[in-house]
């Protein structure tokens, strides 16, 4: 795979830094930022990023091998992106964002939209997860734009019918799955009919039949602090660029992986 040059903004919380740094996905460019700015117990975290057009470095101050700091660094708001999804550098001004959720009903369908900061949104999908009578299956969605660009697919586990097993599937996958940008995954409970998913936004997305169950979900989240925020801002809402960890599988190496795991495709349907 080459290598090509990424501008990255990161935030300790009171401050912005811009950066660029040289690597084969934008993933692995924001975690050498990260890692090169955040020495001597500063942390840092991505709050928007993009790729530089062409081919040339840019010029700034080198802070060690494929990473420089750049001049005059945008002012950006200092929201702790979930891994996996960050603004566009350089693109319009959004509404602010900040945790929350927005309960709401669809036809006869609960819904339950929310935001939760970096790392505690995997904790947050996780402990509802654990709290759910049962997962009956977990579906995994392929996005077409996760490296190299191909076909949209969404993958199925075989009946589980046990928390404990989707758990295990869950931790197994978290690298290629929960924290990547280019998946969403989802826990299916048949009766009630609901679905628990974690979108390749990073966001948190709960829908459900029953107003009951719907009820504990909620309870659930506002336990971890999240309020009724109306209108709920997200990531999706303006320009954005999806990304995978540096450690994290490409197409080709996740989908066998999936094979190996169990799962079976479904979209699009085995020719």
């Amino acid at each position: 795979m080459s290598r090509r040059w990424y501008r990255v903004a990161v935030s300790d919380g009171a401050a912005t830094t811009l950066a660029a740094a040289e690597a084969e996905h934008p993933g692995a460019a924001i975690a050498l930022v990260v890692a090169r700015l955040g020495r001597g117990g500063r942390r840092v975290w991505p709050v928007a990023a993009a790729a530089v057009d062409g081919g040339a470095a840019p010029l700034g101050e080198a802070v060690g091998r494929g990473v420089v700091v750049l001049a005059e660094p945008p002012t950006l708001p200092s929201f702790e992106y979930p891994t996996g999804v960050v603004p566009t550098l350089g693109e319009r001004a959004r509404a602010a964002i900040a945790p929350g959720l927005r309960r709401h009903q669809d036809g006869d369908t609960q819904v339950i939209e929310a935001v939760v900061a970096g790392a505690a949104v995997r904790e947050v999908f996780l402990d509802v997860v654990e709290r759910l009578p049962t997962i009956d299956n977990l579906e995994v969605e392929v996005a077409d734009h996760l490296d190299p660009p191909g076909l949209r697919q969404v993958w199925l586990t075989p009946r589980l019918r046990d928390v404990r097993r989707a758990i295990r599937f869950l931790d197994d996958f978290e690298v290629d799955c929960l924290a990547s940008g280019h998946v969403d995954v989802a826990a299916y409970v048949r009766t009630p009919r609901s679905t628990w998913r974690l979108t390749q936004h990073k966001t948190l997305l709960w829908l459900s039949d029953d107003a009951g169950l719907t009820d504990q979900v909620a309870t659930w989240l506002a336990r971890h602090g999240l309020e009724a925020v109306d209108p709920l801002a997200d990531v999706a809402s303006g320009p954005h660029l999806h990304y995978r960890g540096e450690r994290s599988s490409d197409r080709a190496r996740l989908l066998d992986k999936l094979k190996r795991a169990g799962l079976r495709r479904v979209v699009p349907p085995p020719g």
